[in-house]
């Protein structure tokens, strides 16, 4: 039998104990399993990359620093753009903002290794430029920012804009290609924070888990998960100390 199934110390939300060798030998049979996982994770991103693709309007303009950005200007001249669109509630404050795409888009900063595979990697947010950079900058994010308000519903050709996406785009010198789009779960591609919490014992400790009785789960509800104080969590680490006395 397990030790998974055996050996529980109390009803404390422990693992079962053993000694090394079985522990060891447990751990072997499920790296058979995350091995075959990897690999059809390599078989999927293989048919990715042979999907067709759809032309899209490089002079569909963003707003940006500067004013009106075209589209394929977003590459930065770069041949791949990956487009995260972020959520926005306009004229909200920033506790009222989407956590959910605060937790992603927040966790996306080193860009070097995508410049380097000739990758620009952009927010296109969907509301005002000037309001949700102020939303940037708090979070200390230097990423390219724009404003896809006006331009979600012809970017976002079939999908429901004000939603969240992350889209993938290839120029072929002046034409531009859209060639994959997720949503949803897909989107966790963006996040190391879930990666590394699947790697623990109690992992993501959310609602919809499979763990063990007795397993810590905190976070029940799917707004609390990415919420402290009543703030996207990236936000509330950054807030002036005394802020909350104002």
């Amino acid at each position: 039998m397990s030790t998974t199934e055996t050996g529980r110390i109390g009803n404390t939300g422990l693992p079962a104990l053993t000694d090394r060798a079985t522990w060891q030998a447990e751990l072997d049979a499920l790296r058979i399993r995350e091995k075959a996982h990897t690999r059809a994770g390599d078989e999927i991103a293989a048919a990715r990359r042979r999907l067709p693709m759809v032309e899209v309007d490089p002079a569909i303009p963003l707003a940006g620093p500067d004013g009106p950005v075209p589209l394929i200007e977003t590459f930065e001249g770069r041949r791949q753009l990956i487009a995260y669109y972020h959520m926005w509630h306009t004229d909200e404050p920033a506790a009222a903002q989407c956590e959910g795409c605060t937790y992603y888009s927040s966790q996306v900063r080193e860009l070097s290794y995508l410049h380097a595979r000739d990758v620009t990697y952009a927010v296109f947010c969907q509301g005002p430029y000037e309001e949700s950079l102020r939303y940037r900058d708090i979070l200390g994010l230097d990423v390219p920012w724009y404003s896809a308000q006006d331009a979600a519903e012809r970017l976002l050709v079939g999908r429901q804009a004000g939603m969240f996406f992350l889209v993938c785009y290839l120029r072929d010198g002046d034409r531009v290609f859209e060639t994959y789009w997720t949503n949803g779960r897909g989107v966790e591609a963006m996040d190391n924070t879930y990666g590394l919490l699947d790697l623990t014992v109690y992992g993501r400790q959310e609602s919809w888990e499979d763990s063990p009785a007795g397993w810590p789960r905190p976070w029940q509800a799917d707004r609390g998960v990415w919420r402290t104080g009543g703030y996207p969590t990236a936000y509330w680490s950054r807030l002036p100390a005394d802020c909350c006395a104002k």
